[in-house]
Parts: C-alpha cells; sequence; structure tokens
C-alpha cells in the first residue's frame, strides 16, 4: 500500500511546488550566482559531508545511519521558502536553491543513498538499487512532477495562481499523513528509536544551520542571503526522503531519522526565525539587494 500511496503523495507534492515556480527563478540563478553558489555546495556537498562524519562517530543501527544519509541528501522543501520569508531573508534566493536542487536530486540521491548503503550497511546495494535505477524513480516521481507544474504556471498562469493555494494545503495534509505513517510503522519500539534518530537528528540540524550561516557569512552578499542559505540547508524534503527509504528498503528503520528530522526542524526552525526577528530590521528598513 504504501509503495502505491507514498510516490502519489511525493509526485503531488512535487506538483504543488512546480505550480509556485517560474522560469525566472531558474535565470535568477545565472545573474546572480554568487550566492546561489554558496547555497548549493552547502547543501548538496556539506550537508552529506556533515551527515556522514557524524553518523559514523556515532553508535547508530547501520539503517538508522542510513536513513540520517537519506534525509542529509534531500533537498530543501517549499516550507524553506515560507519560513524564509517569516524570517526576513531572501525568498527569492530560496526558491531558486529549492528549485534547482530538488531537480538535480535526480542525481545527488541515488549517489548519496548507494554510496551510503556500501558503507553502513556491509556490502553492495545490488541489481535493485543501483543508481541509475534510483535515478529514475526520483526522476518520476520529483522532477517530472514539478515540472509539469512549472510547465502550467507558464502556460496558465491564471489558474495556476488560483489553484496554488489549494495545492499547497494538499500537500501539508499529504506530509503530515507520510509523517504519521512512517512512525506509525515503527510503532512497537518507536521510543527506542526516537530517542536515537531523535538526538542525532537534531544535532545534524542545529549544526548545519549554523554552519552554513557562518559560510555564508564569508561568502554570501548580505545578511538576508545568509538567513536564506541556512534555513535552506536546515529545512528537508521529509517526504521524499520517507518515499526513498519506503521505495528502495520498504521502510522500517529506515524511515526513522526521516520522520524525527521533519518534526524536529520546524522547532529549530522557528526558534531560530524568533531570534533573527528580534535583530533584523524590517523589510523595508532592509538595504536594497546586490544586483
Amino acid at each position: 500500500m504504501a509503495e502505491v500511496v507514498l510516490p502519489i503523495a511525493l509526485a503531488f507534492i512535487m506538483f504543488a511546488l512546480g505550480l509556485g515556480l517560474t522560469f525566472d527563478d531558474f535565470a535568477r540563478v545565472v545573474r546572480r550566482p554568487r550566492d546561489f553558489v554558496v547555497g548549493a555546495l552547502s547543501q548538496i556537498l556539506l550537508l552529506p559531508a556533515v551527515a556522514f562524519l557524524i553518523v559514523s562517530l556515532w553508535s547508530l543501527p547501520p539503517e538508522l545511519a542510513l536513513g540520517v544519509m537519506i534525509i542529509a541528501a534531500a533537498p530543501g522543501g517549499v516550507t524553506s521558502n515560507i519560513l524564509t520569508a517569516f524570517a526576513r531573508g531572501d525568498v527569492a534566493l530560496s526558491i531558486s536553491l529549492t528549485a534547482v536542487i530538488s531537480l538535480l536530486s535526480v542525481i545527488t540521491i541515488p549517489l548519496v543513498v548507494v554510496f551510503s548503503y556500501n558503507q553502513f550497511m556491509g556490502g553492495d546495494v545490488g541489481a535493485d538499487v543501483s543508481v541509475a535505477k534510483t535515478a529514475i524513480s526520483v526522476f518520476v516521481i520529483v522532477t517530472i512532477p514539478a515540472l509539469l507544474g512549472l510547465l502550467l504556471r507558464h502556460s496558465a498562469e491564471g489558474f495556476a495562481l488560483r489553484f496554488e493555494p489549494l495545492a499547497r494545503r494538499i500537500s501539508t495534509w499529504l506530509f503530515a499523513l507520510v509523517l504519521a505513517g512512517a512512525i506509525y510503522q515503527e510503532r512497537a519500539s518507536i521510543v527506542e528509536y526516537l530517542a536515537q534518530a531523535g538526538l542525532v537528528t537534531l544535532v545534524l540540524n542545529v549544526v548545519m544551520m549554523a554552519l552554513a550561516y557562518l559560510i555564508a557569512r564569508l561568502f554570501a552578499s548580505g545578511i538576508r542571503q545568509r538567513v536564506a542559505i541556512s534555513i535552506e540547508c536546515g529545512l528537508q524534503n521529509g517526504t521524499l526522503a520517507i518515499a526513498v527509504a519506503t521505495l528502495l528498503f520498504g521502510g522500517g528503520l529506515v524511515t526513522v531519522p526521516a520522520a524525527t528530522y521533519s518534526v524536529l526542524m520546524f522547532a529549530t526552525a522557528l526558534v531560530y526565525i524568533a531570534f533573527l526577528r528580534q535583530r533584523m530590521p524590517a523589510p523595508q528598513q532592509v538595504a536594497d539587494e546586490v544586483v
């Protein structure tokens, strides 16, 4: 049942994400590459590297270690764009990062998943979980729906703008159902697993947001860009991570880190945003962005 419902739910969520995108979100990457490159490298390279270091030092069951790597390989979700707005960060940069990295996940997720399986599960993934087959699965349930949403927005903007709020609400409910299903599946041992996975995913989330902010402080163009990059690196697409864990490995213990991360990331992000809003000027007071 999960192998049917999960791809459909994820595909709709990615379609809803695509409805919120325009071709200008991708063109902006070319016009202002500096901030995008800092954010993209932080999420695509630094986040999995930090996750790998943490789980290598942490005493975890192999399945939990693999699950942590899967959530680290996932792109940001649309929620990161909303919370970036609340934090008075660069929303345009956040949207560009979400859009491009979501499309690139067809390459990045298979590479991280196969590498992590070999490292933590003690063997070769075999024919059923190859880089190519994983890439095809991600392409079908992530890339194609997002592109369809983007094309619908481009060809029928009026309809897309009217439908997008409803699609966002449906996506939120689907995310909640996927998350609840992942937790319910491991209900017999959920307290023990949450205790193990909860702490390691909390550490990953906090450490990564702090590192991303520090790196952006060194290389990004301004404070609004630092905020966007740090939030983008802290809020991952939990639905995609749970779907990958379920479709490739049958769910179970591998899905628990994605479930715990998906809950904890909102708590840490809200604390972070409250801290930022006390120290950042209101939007009309913020200096013009660098062109």
